[in-house]
């Protein structure tokens, strides 16, 4: 299971978080608010997990222990890890919000906001 690239809380609460062209912003209806270090005031990583996409890994599993054995079932399970990255976002206008984001979209906030 991924990163749902939404806003999870505050200001603009269930808006999808984009990457377009390398800039990320938060669809608003009919606009859209950047996030880059013209917007954004500060920003802080609150919580990073990594999930595991549970059915590709007993498929690579599987697969790994009819080729190589059991050492082959370990490494497919614990291949294809997916970083899901949670950031408070605190806008130069006063508005806020938590967002939850992929590993793409968060490398690309990195960048736009140093």
């Amino acid at each position: 299971m991924g990163a749902k690239n939404k806003v999870l809380a505050g200001d603009y609460k269930g808006k999808n978080v984009v990457k377009f062209f390398g800039s990320v912003s938060i669809e608003n209806f009919l606009t859209s608010v950047q996030i880059d270090k013209s917007t954004v005031e500060a920003y802080e990583l609150v919580n990073e997990t990594h999930t595991k996409s549970g059915v590709s890994a007993v498929g690579r599993g599987l697969a790994g222990s009819l080729l190589i054995g059991p050492a082959g079932l370990l490494a497919g399970l614990s291949a294809k890890s997916k970083g899901v990255h949670t950031l408070a976002i605190q806008f130069k206008n006063g508005k806020r919000c938590l967002i939850e984001v992929n590993d793409e979209i968060y490398s690309a906030i990195l960048k736009k906001c140093f």
